[in-house]
Parts: C-alpha cells; sequence; structure tokens
C-alpha cells in the first residue's frame, strides 16, 4: 500500500467535516455525511440491467468477496507501518431498493478519533434502485481517493461485465 494512512484520512476528513465530533454511527448519517466530506462524494450511474439481476449480483458477491482480514505493510525512509483492517459487508434487499454496505474496522496500526460503530466505520455505501425498462439505478457513496478496486469491483458486479473479487490489499 502506497500511503497506508489514506485508509484513515477518509475516515478523519468525515469526522472533521463541519467540525463534526463523531463518526456516522449509521448507513443512514454516513449518506448524509458523505456529500459534505472532503475526502468523499456520491456517485450515481444507471445501468444496463434488470434490478433483481444486481440485487442477486450483489447478495452473492459481497459476502464472498468482501468478508475479509487484509494486512498491509509501508516503508518509507521514515516510518514503517503495519495496518490489519477487518471488511464487513452487509447487504439488506426489499422490493425497491437493494443496500450494500462495506464497513471496515482496523485491527492494528490506525488510532480511532470517533466512536466506531459495531462492524466498523463505514466505508462505502451503494443503494440500487429499480429504474424501468430493465435498468437499475446506483447511487454510491463512497471515498474519493483510494478503494479504487473496490469501487471497481461492485460498479462491474452492477453492469454484470465483471464478477471477480477485488484485492482488498490495494488502494
Amino acid at each position: 500500500m502506497k500511503h497506508p494512512s489514506i485508509a484513515s484520512i477518509g475516515i478523519l476528513s468525515l469526522a472533521l467535516a463541519g467540525c463534526v465530533t463523531h463518526h456516522p454511527q449509521t448507513a443512514e448519517e454516513f449518506r448524509k455525511a458523505v456529500p459534505g466530506a472532503f475526502t468523499a462524494k456520491v456517485e450515481s450511474f444507471q445501468v444496463n440491467r434488470p434490478f433483481d439481476e444486481v440485487a442477486r449480483t450483489f447478495q452473492k458477491k459481497a459476502p464472498e468477496c468482501l468478508n475479509v482480514r487484509v494486512r498491509m505493510t509501508s516503508q518509507t525512509y521514515m516510518s514503517y507501518q503495519v495496518i490489519v483492517s477487518r471488511f464487513t459487508p452487509t447487504v439488506l434487499v426489499s422490493e425497491k431498493k437493494v443496500e450494500l454496505h462495506v464497513q471496515q474496522h482496523h485491527e492494528a496500526g490506525v488510532l480511532n478519533v470517533t466512536k466506531e460503530p459495531e462492524g466498523g466505520y463505514y466505508l462505502l455505501v451503494a443503494d440500487a434502485y429499480p429504474s424501468g425498462n430493465g435498468m437499475t439505478q446506483i447511487d454510491m457513496y463512497r471515498p474519493s481517493m483510494g478503494h479504487g478496486v473496490l469501487i471497481q469491483a461492485i460498479k462491474g458486479w452492477a453492469t454484470g461485465e465483471n464478477f471477480g473479487c477485488p484485492d482488498m490489499s490495494k488502494n
């Protein structure tokens, strides 16, 4: 990992945006915090894939690929750092919406500056909605820096173009 502190930068920037003294404790609080956060953004797009297929793919791939523990190291001329992170996905399905939550708990190497929600800090929330004519709307609340492999994997699952698992040790 080139910049091991990038994981904590997103967490810290969400916590400090607007002098907030706590970190989002729910997916809904995370959705509300992302638009005003410096290192996060909302990305919306449509995929040419039926809602039911997107839902089934999220239900299958998220637990298979994102329920992982990752150990990363970084060494510069001034420091050596080891970060151990546990990623936990949650998929909630209803008739009109599918939610994919990805949480990250740092087991070692990162100092928590705010209260951590059960399951870890929210890293990404993707919401999928049917939008007619076999299309599905995706709203992704995500980091604007790092975690590219995670973001690309979820986009690939949504579009049906790539069903592979991301290497969560890469940012």
